[in-house]
């Protein structure tokens, strides 16, 4: 059996991307439809859904929904719930720039709705009949601002700590039933949002595609993967070698030229 079809075996028939509008999203659809799979979009502007679905070769289905309400992950579970869903992609994000006490009570609402409840809800519809199947994948994304301190996008980066812990605990659970759980913790990443966000390119930085194969090669390999020699030796530095304080210190002056989106 070809890599293409043994991915499909395994993970398919059908992959549900969330967060699927551009960017990483569509990096993510556009590579499990390489290999094979059908795809269901999920996000909450139409046309870039559209858009990106009439570039798919294999089957799609396209969901309109704001993932930080309980409407629009009911509309993602009801849109899915007559298809075989072996592979979910938890991608959908908000990062709001910004202190944390300049913040309004709704960014930091909508923070912890789409970064964290949203992986947990996914999880919860998805992952039960993946179980009884005895096979499937569930990859949550996450960042390397998440493994310390990020000013100015703490609460995001707080968040991606959660999605990265929550990844532990799930692959440490269902090891051994057949289905794998994988957080990405990609650095800089190329896509319409960094390049809004940071004037300069950040070193290391990668292409959406080279992540998202990146995090599908490592489902069933270990509880994280982390894209990129340069965001390896990063995470080495900042976790394992730096004192902590340090590394703080460290992303906060890297990260202190992010600018809002217009």
């Amino acid at each position: 059996m070809s890599r293409r079809g043994a991915f499909s075996e395994r993970y398919g028939p059908w992959a549900l991307v969330a967060g699927a509008s551009e960017g990483l999203g569509a990096a993510f659809a556009t590579e499990l439809a390489r290999r094979g799979c059908s795809v269901v979009l999920a996000a909450r502007r139409p046309d870039p859904l559209a858009a990106l679905a009439a570039t798919l070769p294999t089957q799609t289905r396209t969901v309109v929904a704001d993932l930080a309400t309980a409407d629009g992950l009911s509309a993602v579970s009801e849109a899915a719930a007559d298809l075989s869903v072996g592979l979910v992609v938890a991608n959908a994000a908000y990062a709001p720039i910004g202190r944390f006490l300049d913040l309004d009570a709704e960014q930091a609402r909508r923070v912890l709705a789409v970064n964290c409840g949203a992986p947990v809800e996914l999880a919860r519809r998805f992952l039960p009949p993946m179980l009884a199947r005895g096979r499937g994948g569930f990859v949550i994304m996450s960042s390397l601002a998440g493994l310390q301190g990020t000013p100015p996008i703490t609460m995001y980066a707080a968040s991606k700590a959660f999605g990265a812990v929550l990844a532990d605990g799930l692959w440490a659970e269902l090891r051994g039933s057949g289905v794998d759980v994988s957080a990405c913790v990609a650095g800089a990443v190329e896509t319409p949002s960094l390049v809004g966000s940071k004037p300069k390119r950040a070193p290391g930085t990668l292409p959406a595609a080279t992540v998202a194969a990146a995090a599908l090669d490592g489902l069933g390999r270990g509880p994280r993967t982390i894209p990129g020699t340069v965001a390896r030796l990063s995470a080495v530095l900042m976790a394992r070698i730096l004192p902590h304080r340090s590394a703080i210190s460290i992303v906060s002056r890297a990260s202190s030229d992010l600018v809002p989106r217009s």
